[in-house]
């Protein structure tokens, strides 16, 4: 049984393309400035059951007869080393990952451009080294004053000292590693140095989230501002949409207030646009993809408590401030959320409790519970030993329900779990003995050749993707890997695990 579906890929992916062209087919040129994730989009997938990861890249390959790339990012986030939730990657190799994935579906770049360059050491070593791959890479310097001095930045020592970055294709796609890597300026830049050689261009903003025509209130743009709180902002009405088309529309704070000098920007730079809204500039048929309502509001409230989890476990590895956590908070209090509806979350701390009462019969250290969520609803729980991380308990666990197979049956030999960690600890002197869900699914690989109930059981392991699962503990960096090739959304209490069992 598949997981419910709440939206139709194929329907939202025809009428974007659509729009896109349409917008097109205004002017000889277009620059789109590319919103959200543009590799592996979790959030809209948690989101939009039904949504396909990948549909960005898919929609490029569609348009790919008139398409030509810009990929942006922060010299700024360069040197913070802001990395990525769901990828675990700094700026530096989600580029370089775009711009790897783009070369293998033969969609061209014309450039990197590294923005916000005030002669930051991590931006010119990523400079180096694009162009030792043969990546052409621009400089763009920061413009004091920007974006409210319009005098200097449309003038030889704004957008006219950055460099003109030669494209050859009408649809040119603003994308970037991250928010704020500069792909508006970027787009403003290119739209004026269009202007200075006689041949004004188009803009326009790809958009997924917030959903333009949903309430305000509609679960599924509250998920949006639980995902960018870190970011600080939030969901309002459009009031330049309203007064101009009398049509309730959502965007977000930042567009909204950017909007009056975005048009004066545009206005002076003789781009071919007639924007009244920052609604208007945004190509977002994302609601045209809906096709069960209730299923996405459910959904939505379940991405709201996973970033809940994700900033928790931010702050407490250090990476985030409280700020974010406490708004997501906010949000579910608006919602009357609590951590504990997410349902994996109350098992896998139930599991904890199991695997401590071992306590009473000697063992030591602090122990650890996980569960998943299984398509049809059933919750599998986990829990850590001396032979298995609990994250490799409960993927067993899970493929054995799956397949019918007694849970009192081995997948795996104790004794060849117990030979493996002995190779672990004796000969590759590592501290964690117990096997972690990587190694787990290369021995239990190994033991279905020769194995037919293992072999079952591993053919079991697709039907977890898009699945929910809650570990009691922070993850081990072999475990998040596995997590995210077999597509499992995860989220933790984030407790140590500093024990017996990981030295």
């Amino acid at each position: 049984m598949k997981p419910q579906i709440g939206f139709d890929n194929e329907k939202y992916l025809q009428a974007q393309t659509k729009a896109i062209r349409q917008r097109l087919a205004q002017s000889k040129k277009l620059y789109l400035e590319f919103g959200g994730k543009l590799l592996f989009d979790g959030h809209a997938a948690r989101t939009l059951p039904g949504y396909d990861p990948q549909a960005k890249l898919t929609l490029l390959k569609r348009l790919k007869k008139d398409l030509e790339m810009i990929v942006c990012v922060s010299a700024k986030q360069l040197q913070k080393g802001k990395f990525h939730g769901d990828v675990k990657l700094n700026n530096e190799e989600y580029t370089l990952k775009i711009l790897g994935e783009l070369n293998e579906q033969h969609l061209p770049v014309a450039a990197v451009v590294i923005n916000r360059f005030e002669g930051e050491s991590t931006a010119l070593d990523f400079q180096s080294r694009l162009k030792q791959l043969g990546v052409k890479t621009y400089l763009r310097r920061e413009i004091p004053g920007y974006p409210t001095d319009l005098k200097l930045i449309l003038s030889h020592r704004g957008f006219g000292a950055d460099p003109f970055i030669k494209t050859a294709k009408p649809l040119v796609v603003v994308t970037a590693a991250s928010p704020n890597g500069g792909k508006l300026s970027t787009c403003l830049g290119q739209l004026y140095h269009e202007q200075q050689r006689g041949r004004p261009a188009s803009y326009a903003k790809f958009e997924t989230f917030p959903v333009w025509n949903l309430p305000l209130k509609h679960p599924a743009n509250i998920a949006y501002e639980a995902s960018t709180a870190d970011l600080g902002d939030f969901n309002v009405l459009d009031p330049f949409h309203l007064e101009t088309h009398r049509q309730v529309a959502v965007n977000y704070n930042r567009d909204v207030e950017a909007f009056p000098i975005l048009y004066q920007i545009l206005k002076k730079i003789g781009a071919k646009n007639s924007y009244q809204s920052p609604t208007d500039m945004g190509v977002n048929c994302i609601s045209q993809g809906i096709i069960a309502d209730q299923i996405v509001q459910e959904a939505a409230r379940q991405e709201i408590i996973f970033y809940f989890f994700r900033h928790q476990m931010e702050v407490k590895m250090g990476f985030k401030s409280q700020k974010a956590r406490a708004r997501v908070e906010a949000l579910m209090k608006e919602l009357n959320l609590k951590p504990e509806d997410r349902q994996v979350v109350p098992a896998a701390r139930q599991a904890l409790k199991d695997a401590q009462g071992r306590q009473d019969k000697g063992e030591r250290g602090i122990f650890c519970g996980a569960a998943i969520q299984l398509p049809k609803g059933q919750i599998v729980t986990g829990k850590n030993s001396s032979l298995l991380h609990a994250e490799a308990a409960v993927i067993l666990n899970a493929i054995k329900t799956l397949a019918g197979i007694p849970d009192k049956t081995h997948l795996l030999s104790p004794k060849i779990i117990s030979s493996t960690n002995k190779v672990k600890q004796v000969i590759l002197k590592e501290k964690s003995e117990s096997l972690n869900l990587s190694e787990v699914l290369i021995v239990l690989s190994i033991a279905s050749s020769t194995n037919p109930t293992a072999y079952r059981a591993l053919n079991k392991l697709p039907d977890l993707r898009g699945c929910a699962m809650h570990t009691t503990h922070l993850p081990a960096r072999g475990d998040e890997s596995a997590f995210r090739k077999l597509g499992l959304w995860v989220t933790t209490d984030a407790a140590a695990t500093t024990n017996a069992f990981w030295k």
